[in-house]
């Protein structure tokens, strides 16, 4: 079979105004990136939010090996199955960060038979959004240093600050800087970090944002440092909210694209799941939701952050709700989750699998537990045996959840149609009610153990290293009741990304708070996750190569 790269320059593409006329849009709705990319402008946004009709169904999966397991490759699958079988359907999706990109994940515009295109321009700089992100993220902390070298008269603590620079790379080299060096005309030095732009307050900002004046206002509330009395400081203190604003205006506007099949796909913004709220959009589900009969909108990693999040999150704020879930997984993560070590992944071991199990009956567990009808869709690879494939959808079906295999890489919508059927159907029928983990007035500490203990299956949860102080100045900003983003490890249910399967009796630890008061949550971190990645010895951008005509080669 060709490779993703060759299958997605091979592909002949819908001019993309005929894509968005299947939607109801017109030419004058669109703000066209070349004839196959266009943004659709936030008038057709109101227009959509006013009926919404379609049917909303959330891709999440069980906890993932470092390769991921096809959740976006499952996405497009399911689009382009609905489609040929009758149901229009509209898929909504992440934009791609160049970190992972260029890390061991690769891109993230699926695979095979499965894509959405233009795929090089989708996983590189696509319509320029996050680095308007990086930009106007960076602005605020340029206009807080600048404010501190001209007088401070804010008083700002320089070893007090909340808010962090970015950048869209995996670069650990600056998790832990220090700045402002080389004599007073370059600054006050202090120590300083920055995170990948996708674990930025700006994106998460850009994806729960509902248009414009609430885009400044909430630019308006991010905390970016504290006084030296202990108080907060504003972006508004800084009047930031304005040109931050004019940076983010072309970035809020959803981009369409579409299938190797012609099925829209929104893809916008791009929060991590494991950092930060994993999940694209609020205007481009919406704008899905207006213009079709079924969306499929995917969220980060497995179930206990994805999901979590996305209800906890993503559906209190906004208020809709997923007619039901599809939870990936594949042969490869549950013998993964037995054991079994990579270099012997393709063997077939039925044993290992069924000692895997445990973590695909958590993640079943999590989702009922959110309130949502389950589906588990198996992602089959070449090496999968019919056994294997057979053990984990029987098994799954002895759960009382329905289950089906895909081959969605190899064949695209036509491998989908098993589990696009259970998939609908379990739309269609649901009488699900959604249940949030925690109340809005909780307080902090109880949010993170209901989390712990109900989601992750935890004992408990301890407070290490600065966490209690941190919350101590959350309570002095008067923020200390927003939701919670927990800031852990996507490949385990726990804080250690060692621990395999479904652990028991552990406690969550938690060693941080930071304040995301602009996207309206508190992000704990928990463990030793970092809010910068770096690449590792063998990163996929070493084999990366473009010739003299222009053509990529080993982007995926």
């Amino acid at each position: 079979m060709p490779t993703d790269i060759e299958i997605a320059q091979t592909a002949k593409m819908r001019p993309i105004a005929d894509v968005a006329a299947d939607l109801g849009m017109g030419p004058e709705d669109l703000v066209l990136h070349g004839p196959h990319i266009a943004k659709v402008r936030l008038g057709v946004v109101d227009r959509a939010r006013k009926h919404p009709r379609a049917k909303l169904v959330l891709v999440t999966a069980t906890t993932p090996t470092r390769h991921g397991e096809g959740k976006t490759l499952t996405t497009v699958t399911l689009g382009q199955a609905a489609n040929r079988l009758g149901t229009k359907a509209v898929i909504t999706l992440r934009e791609p960060s160049l970190g992972p990109v260029f890390g061991v994940k690769g891109g993230a515009a699926g695979g095979g038979r499965a894509q959405v295109l233009p795929m090089e321009d989708i996983n590189l700089h696509f319509t320029g959004d996050i680095h308007a992100v990086t930009a106007a993220n960076n602005l605020i902390a340029a206009m807080m240093d600048a404010h501190v070298f001209h007088g401070n008269a804010l008083d700002v603590d320089p070893g007090r600050v909340n808010f962090a620079r970015c950048m869209d790379m995996n670069d650990r080299q600056l998790r832990a800087i220090v700045d402002g060096l080389g004599g007073p005309k370059n600054g006050v030095p202090r120590q300083d970090e920055f995170v990948i732009t996708a674990a930025s307050e700006v994106m998460a900002i850009l994806c729960m944002t509902e248009g414009v004046r609430d885009l400044k206002e909430r630019l308006q509330r991010v905390l970016v440092a504290f006084n030296r009395r202990g108080g907060p400081v504003w972006a508004r203190d800084l009047k930031a909210e304005g040109a931050c604003g004019i940076l983010l205006k072309d970035a809020l506007m959803p981009n369409l694209v579409q299938t190797l099949e012609g099925t829209p796909a929104f893809v916008h913004g791009g929060p991590f799941g494991n950092i930060a709220h994993g999940h694209n959009s609020i205007l481009s589900d919406r704008l899905a939701l207006g213009s079709t009969d079924m969306v499929f909108t995917e969220a980060g990693f497995g179930s206990d952050l994805g999901a979590e999040k996305f209800v906890d999150l993503v559906c209190r704020q906004s208020g809709y709700a997923p007619n039901a879930a599809v939870l990936v997984t594949t042969v490869r993560a549950m013998k993964h989750h037995g054991g079994i070590k990579e270099k012997a992944i393709k063997e077939e071991n039925l044993k290992a699998l069924e000692v895997g199990l445990p973590n695909l009956d958590a993640h079943v567990r999590i989702l009922k537990t959110l309130g949502i009808t389950p589906v588990v869709a198996v992602n089959r690879f070449v090496s999968d045996t019919q056994r294997e494939v057979d053990a984990i959808v029987e098994h799954a079906r002895g759960l009382g959840v329905s289950a089906a295999a895909h081959t969605g890489y190899a064949n695209g919508g036509k491998g989908g149609a098993e589990v696009a059927k259970l998939v609908m159907d379990a739309a269609n029928r649901s009488t699900a009610s959604l249940r949030y983990v925690y109340k809005a007035d909780d307080p902090f500490e109880e949010k993170v153990a209901k989390l712990a203990t109900q989601i992750y299956g935890a004992d408990g949860v301890d407070f290490v290293n600065s966490a209690k102080d941190d919350l101590k100045l959350v309570e002095n900003a008067g923020v200390a009741d927003l939701p919670v983003c927990v800031a852990k490890t996507q490949m385990s249910l726990t804080d250690d990304e060692r621990a395999l399967g479904a652990p028991k009796h552990w406690t969550l630890k938690i060693r941080g708070v930071r304040v995301s008061s602009g996207a309206g949550y508190l992000v704990a971190l928990a463990g030793e996750m970092m809010r910068m990645p770096g690449l590792g010895a063998d990163p996929a951008a070493v084999h990366m190569d473009i010739d003299e005509k222009g053509i990529i080669k080993g982007l995926f």
